[in-house]
């Protein structure tokens, strides 16, 4: 396995952590989800900034292009929280997950292909064909009683969340003179975090009572899929392209329901079931390289015919 699949299936895997950690922190501080997602940025942007800072491997913005960047990831960042959970509120959770995690590997892959970085192939299409089909599986069915508004309200907002993570991955793989892409994934982190938490102070407080329970809590939300995963994302996008890593960031949501199961006991049916399986074969399809499947193809049709 190549070394930056190695680090965006990290990534894939400790996002897929956030949904449970999440709740958990809600159920023990009775915080809003617009809080906790500011506390997530914003504690993992400092973990990030501090693991950097331990290895001495700091690289920070020295250019105007470098500072636009870090302003870029912190505004994508907090677009991401804003837009999803203003979509959850209109179309739920199930709509809006499908919307926003499905349509960043199709944004992305695009955007590679009409800027040529990467190349339009039966492997590309039957990944994103499996990855669509995956995440609506997985999200199953939609509330009852919405009208046509609502929906297409809450499917626009859950656009503009895919459309500024796209835009993070897409950023990730063009190199900016003077930017460090670790560096200012965590200032831009922090940064996005503080404003998010600044937002969620509008509609009710932001505190909570401090125990070892939701401090042990909102400390994993910022390491797990926040400071790590960020941390094996950027390092990825250093070998691999935006789409390939686009399509390996949808272990998140089976990581997620496989978390989800063991940790808060939710169930998942035939329909999911089959969605995880479509998505983990995606994701495989992106993460080996066009030359090795077809040299595994003429392998096979060789022990074929002479079989």
């Amino acid at each position: 396995m190549r070394l930056g699949v190695g680090f965006l299936i990290l990534a894939g895997v400790c996002w897929g952590t956030a949904g449970t950690l999440g709740t958990l922190l809600v159920r023990a501080t009775g915080l809003p989800f617009a809080a906790v997602a500011g506390y997530r940025i914003a504690i993992g942007g400092a973990l990030m900034l501090a693991m950097i800072l331990v290895r001495r491997s700091a690289v920070w913005p020295a250019t105007a292009a470098a500072w636009r960047r870090v302003a870029l990831i912190g505004g994508c960042l907090l677009g991401f929280q804003v837009c999803f959970f203003a979509a959850v509120s209109q179309v739920g959770v199930s709509v809006a997950t499908l919307v926003a995690i499905g349509s960043t590997p199709v944004i992305v892959t695009i955007a590679d292909i009409a800027t040529g970085k990467h190349r339009w192939n039966a492997q590309v299409l039957t990944s994103l064909g499996l990855a669509l089909m995956g995440v609506g599986l997985l999200a199953g069915v939609p509330e009852q009683g919405l009208d046509a508004r609502r929906l297409a309200l809450g499917c626009l907002l859950a656009l503009g969340a895919g459309i500024t993570f796209a835009i993070i991955t897409l950023a990730g793989s063009r190199p900016v003179p003077g930017f460090d892409n670790a560096t200012g994934m965590g200032v831009g982190m922090l940064g996005g975090g503080l404003v998010a938490l600044g937002l969620a102070t509008t509609s009710g407080p932001i505190g909570f009572a401090l125990s070892p329970a939701s401090v042990a809590l909102v400390l994993a939300l910022g390491l797990l899929p926040s400071a790590v995963a960020y941390l094996a994302f950027v390092r990825g996008l250093q070998t691999e392209s935006a789409t390939t890593a686009s399509l390996i960031s949808l272990l998140e949501p089976v990581t997620g329901v496989v978390v989800a199961a063991i940790v808060l006991g939710e169930r998942l049916g035939a329909a999911g079931i089959a969605g995880a399986c479509a998505l983990l074969t995606a994701v495989a399809l992106a993460a080996v390289p066009g030359q090795q499947l077809s040299a595994l193809r003429r392998r096979l049709s060789v022990a074929n015919s002479v079989g």
